[in-house]
């Protein structure tokens, strides 16, 4: 079989980073980690090629080569799956496709020859099996069951262009002990916390290493910290001893619960094994809308000091807010911009709240025919799937206004100072200079330095680190890139089309 692997492309939004991403010349943030793991539980004998179209375009002599063409997708890369589907029909060529976006909506997809939903371990084999059968497979492949993850492969990662991204990714575990109602997760993976064995995560850092990569790794789980004594007394301890011989090659960045701040061993193990950051779902600071979505981990704590208590242990923390809960009222917009600015929070994703096919705010919302259109899968495109109790318009304005207050020029930078004034970085951890980190130092120069507008506040805070923090000095270029990203995706003075006025 000739197997051609399709990744659909990614729009402009918060978390693609495609306006960061310039600076350091690279296409994409992260890889397509499920379409290369899937590719390694295919038959050896099989060719295989990979089209991530985030780094490449998808040409037609590709599915022309291939027998079958696998997609894998989420919901917010629906436009670029149609026209995937669109090539595929006209040259007829066979499709196969799994992923988030198919999982919950096969049933929108009948141009699919084949559905391999649900986890790739359990229903691809059953797929395989029937092609080498027959040759003639069925049409879904389905399970309630939850994957055995000490089956699942090294990823193919030597299918990747490395260069081509800021960011490697790897998986150690799948599933999250909460049950936040907005959440698809436990939908989609389970509440038990299902682990790779630690020889396993081994294997794939020795994969990557091999290939030469050496940066940053995303560990893309839902919450690292879910099974807490596994990860803490027996992945953390190798896992540290294999950076530790080899100097630290890999800085990792993760998602895990605010509990987090309640252990301060595991906190220390994990920043000194080369955890820089973390994502963690704040959500709100408003006791009832936290008790609304069932968000229990977040709740009776202060959260502000849970996320300073992380900063000061060593990682930066980044975090998800949202606003458009029932209990919500006037006064949380306000709340919203003061937690982050207090919080330090350099990289504050805030939405407006969606409802997920298949999660309990989902289901209660259909059973209250408040449902109105499809997520979009873009929490952050002004698009809601439902009909708040806030007034629609206030409620969006209010969101704008958080917006501005947290990504203009001068508030940003102001809480990119707060954050470094907490922050311990560890000596490990400092990065080499390397002719990548000078061209984007340039071209920040240029770009945010001179043509954009907020360029005197730029030159303000780098002399203020220069003085007051001068080892954060590359993270203060790294995070004003970030903010030039940021200003760029929702639409605020200080970027936009500076890129091609440079030329």
């Amino acid at each position: 079989m000739n197997v051609l692997l399709v990744y659909p492309k990614y729009p402009d939004t918060y978390w693609s980073f495609k306006h960061a991403l310039r600076f350091i010349s690279k296409s994409a943030a992260v890889p397509p980690l499920g379409l290369i793991t899937v590719s390694a539980m295919l038959p050896p004998t099989w060719q295989k090629r990979l089209v991530d179209m985030n780094v490449e375009a998808l040409c037609d002599a590709d599915i022309l080569w291939a027998d079958y063409v696998f997609i894998s997708a989420m919901y917010v890369q629906k436009e670029s799956v149609d026209k995937i589907i669109g090539k595929c029909m006209k040259h007829r060529v066979k499709m196969v496709a799994g992923g988030p976006l198919f999982t919950q909506e096969s049933d929108n997809y009948p141009q699919i020859d084949h559905f391999i939903l649900n986890e790739a371990e359990i229903t691809l084999p059953l797929f395989l099996n029937d092609l080498e059968a027959g040759g003639r497979p069925g049409r879904i492949y389905r399970t309630d069951e939850f994957a055995d993850m000490s089956f699942s492969p090294v990823p193919d990662y030597h299918l990747l262009s490395l260069k081509k991204y800021a960011f490697m990714s790897m998986q150690i575990s799948r599933g999250c002990p909460f049950a936040c109602d907005f959440c698809e997760i436990t939908s989609l993976l389970g509440h038990k916390v299902r682990m790779k064995e630690v020889p396993q995560v081994i294997r794939e850092l020795d994969a990557l290493y091999r290939l030469k990569w050496r940066g940053m790794i995303s560990i893309v789980d839902d919450n690292f910290i879910g099974n807490k004594k596994e990860i803490k007394n027996n992945l953390l301890p190798v896992l540290k001893e294999w950076m530790h011989a080899r100097k630290y090659p890999f800085t990792f960045n993760t998602q895990a619960s605010i509990n987090l701040a309640d252990d301060d061993e595991l906190m220390s193990v994990m920043a000194g094994t080369g955890f820089s950051s973390t994502f963690i779902g704040i959500e709100t600071p408003v006791e009832e809308s936290l008790q609304e979505c069932n968000k229990v981990q977040n709740q009776n704590r202060d959260m502000l000091q849970s996320i300073k208590k992380i900063q000061r242990a060593g990682m930066q923390v980044s975090g998800g807010f949202i606003v458009g809960f029932d209990s919500d009222t006037a006064s949380v917009f306000q709340r919203q911009v003061d937690f982050i600015r207090q919080s330090g929070i350099v990289s504050a994703m805030v939405g407006l709240l969606n409802a997920p096919k298949n999660t309990s705010l989902y289901r209660r919302l259909e059973a209250e025919n408040r449902l109105t259109v499809e997520a979009t899968g873009n929490n952050t495109d002004s698009t809601m799937n439902f009909i708040p109790k806030m007034d629609y318009n206030k409620l969006l304005e209010g969101y704008r206004k958080i917006i501005r207050d947290i990504y203009s020029v001068k508030p940003y930078y102001k809480r990119i100072r707060v954050f470094f004034m907490n922050y311990r970085k560890l000596h490990h951890r400092q990065k080499q200079l390397k002719l990548s980190y000078l061209v984007a130092f340039f071209k920040a120069i240029l770009i945010i330095g001179i043509l954009s507008k907020g360029r005197r506040e730029y030159w303000k805070f780098l002399l203020w680190t220069l003085f007051r923090r001068p080892a954060l000095f590359l993270d203060a270029v790294t995070f004003a890139i970030y903010g030039y990203h940021f200003r760029a995706v929702f639409g605020l003075k200080g970027s936009s089309t500076h890129f091609r006025k440079a030329g």
